[in-house]
């Protein structure tokens, strides 16, 4: 049941990456990542009270807890690098750095874990980085001139780092505690340290100039990402990280179809290559 949950997971947020690109366009980024932490911290607690696991909160062990904060400011740290690259750059440019996570997480499931890499596994890692780095080449090299320098490509790098830290640091958080519940608990982390930053860099007089329209996309990326995070929790409380995190990162054909129709953003033979080798190392790595 967890790969399904998992693969749930790969689709909502494969929706969240085109939905937040399309409210970023005018609204500053790290604003918009606060508005929709609110979205997402609603429909989190909401699947709380649904499975009747707000009992447990007075009964979350100390051990918990720390893990659960680290990793939700793992996931802010990854969310404000996210979406400050996706303002910067173009979906298909960043979404393959982004999923080069994959590779990093299976790593620290490793040493961590103590998961597990067998010769398939490991075949399976070279796979998806070198697909990954087909697609980061390929965009490198047909880079538009007029684009803002490489500035995406340093916050979409360390969004793959710090994404890599919120599924290690996520799994060790959600052994003894309700999935739907510890996601919760990590999305207020999440939310204060956005707000935080909108604060620090002085972004909320900002709020009342956003369009009505980009709000609308940031409120559906927030239900997106809520609904892929749901799924995602579930899903590695009950399988195992170095499974799980390759699946859920089978978002990018999700995205890199929706970018297509959507934004016109179209990929040549070598990112076709690499995309291949991405979803074949990742198909693999469930029979490995």
């Amino acid at each position: 049941m967890w790969v399904a949950f998992a693969f749930g997971s790969a689709i909502f947020a494969g929706l969240t990456s085109i939905l937040a690109k399309c409210g970023i366009k005018k609204t500053d980024s790290n604003v918009a990542t606060a508005i929709r932490t609110i979205v997402v911290l609603i429909f989190s607690w909401i699947m709380v009270f649904v499975v009747g696991a707000q009992g447990q909160i007075t009964s979350v062990e100390t051990k918990t807890w720390i893990f659960l904060i680290m990793s939700g400011l793992a996931t802010g740290a990854s969310w404000l690098c996210y979406f400050r690259a996706l303002q910067l750059g173009d979906v298909n440019k960043v979404v393959p750095i982004d999923k080069s996570s994959t590779v990093l997480t299976m790593l620290l499931a490793f040493i961590f874990l103590r998961e597990e890499i067998s010769l398939l596994k490991f075949i399976c890692v070279v796979l998806i980085g070198a697909g990954t780095f087909l697609m980061i080449t390929r965009k490198e090299q047909e880079a538009p001139v007029e684009e803002k320098g490489h500035s995406w490509f340093f916050f979409a790098l360390l969004s793959a780092v710090f994404a890599s830290l919120t599924s290690i640091l996520g799994k060790a958080g959600m052994e003894n505690i309700n999935s739907n519940l510890g996601t919760a608990i990590r999305t207020v982390v999440v939310l204060l340290m956005a707000w935080v930053v909108v604060f620090v860099t002085g972004k909320q007089s900002t709020l009342h100039q956003i369009e009505k329209k980009e709000l609308g996309f940031i409120c559906l990326s927030g239900i997106a990402t809520g609904a892929s995070w749901l799924c995602y929790y579930k899903a590695l409380q009950d399988g195992p990280a170095s499974v799980v995190v390759p699946i859920d990162k089978l978002s990018i054909l999700v995205t890199i179809l929706f970018s297509y129709l959507v934004f016109h953003e179209k990929l040549g033979r070598k990112a076709r290559v690499g995309l291949i080798m991405i979803v074949a190392g990742t198909f693999l790595m469930l029979v490995s």
